[in-house]
């Protein structure tokens, strides 16, 4: 698979020099490839917000590089522009983000910096829209504070979106969600990662969530990368998790106490459908 963005030595130290200094990140490496969705988990202050904020040069580093295709995003500014456009980035709580008049005109603010005329930009809102599955029709004229939460979401979410980055990065994109919209989010998240054929970063405490979707899992503690591979590599060392602060997955837990009880059944299952068959 090919590397796309990766991250080398890259060190992010706040209040340098004086004495708030605080090292976020400290010579990590990291590499997201082709059509992956991958996952990043950490326990509240582990580096995660910190290291998705360079990915897309929000923040710059103290040492060591990003590289988008090759190339260090912070060779000239013309760089870092385009790797905001090209590494897309959905906060928390995204639609407290909305500003514009209509749904069509927010989602279209993207797509409009990227210099696309109006008829390509009206395509990519509709196409946006679609995605994250409302009716442009029904929207477009509307205010986005009219909406339901829910919706407000799905139309920051299709903002990034129109504009087609290569990496689309979800932090916490079920925040405050019940589990229902919270299914339908993970859902949307799923289907436009298979249309678009993107990289897709999800930045989750939910580890449920993460052994359903993900092909690998970057667990950060302390600044670093302390664990990194498949669900099911990185949720079979439950003490090192543990250690950091982490939990297993549900079925994974119920498998390794089982496991523990003399029960002789494989403890690296995270499926349900898949426990039940061996249990």
């Amino acid at each position: 698979m090919e590397a796309i963005l990766e991250a080398k030595q890259l060190s992010h130290i706040y209040s340098a020099g004086t004495p708030f200094e605080h090292g976020a990140l400290r010579a990590v490496d990291f590499t997201a490839y082709e059509g992956e969705y991958l996952a990043i988990i950490g326990r509240t202050g582990s580096g995660k917000s910190t290291l998705i904020q360079h990915l897309n040069g929000l923040l710059q580093p103290t040492s060591g590089q990003v590289l988008f295709r090759g190339k260090d995003i912070w060779t000239d500014k013309a760089t870092t522009r385009a790797t905001r456009f090209q590494v897309g980035l959905v906060f928390q709580y995204p639609e407290y983000q909305l500003f514009e008049e209509t749904v069509a005109r927010d989602v279209a603010f993207g797509p409009k910096n990227l210099g696309l005329t109006e008829e390509e930009t009206e395509m990519r809102v509709k196409e946006a829209l679609g995605l994250v599955g409302l009716s442009y029709d029904e929207l477009k004229d509307k205010s986005p504070f009219e909406l339901s939460g829910g919706q407000k979401r799905r139309v920051a979410i299709a903002g990034v979106v129109a504009m087609k980055p290569e990496v689309l990065i979800l932090d916490e994109p079920t925040a405050g969600l019940d589990p229902k919209a919270h299914r339908d989010i993970l859902d949307m998240a799923e289907e436009i990662h298979e249309h678009e054929g993107n990289i897709t970063i999800l930045v989750s405490h939910n580890m449920a969530d993460i052994a359903r979707l993900c092909d690998r899992v970057i667990v950060m503690d302390k600044g670093h990368v302390a664990l990194a591979g498949t669900p099911k590599e990185v949720f079979s060392d439950e003490k090192r998790l543990t250690d950091i602060g982490l939990s297993l997955p549900p079925v994974s837990y119920l498998m390794h106490r089982l496991n523990e009880r003399n029960a002789d059944i494989k403890a690296d299952i995270m499926d349900i459908d898949a426990a039940c068959r061996e249990i």
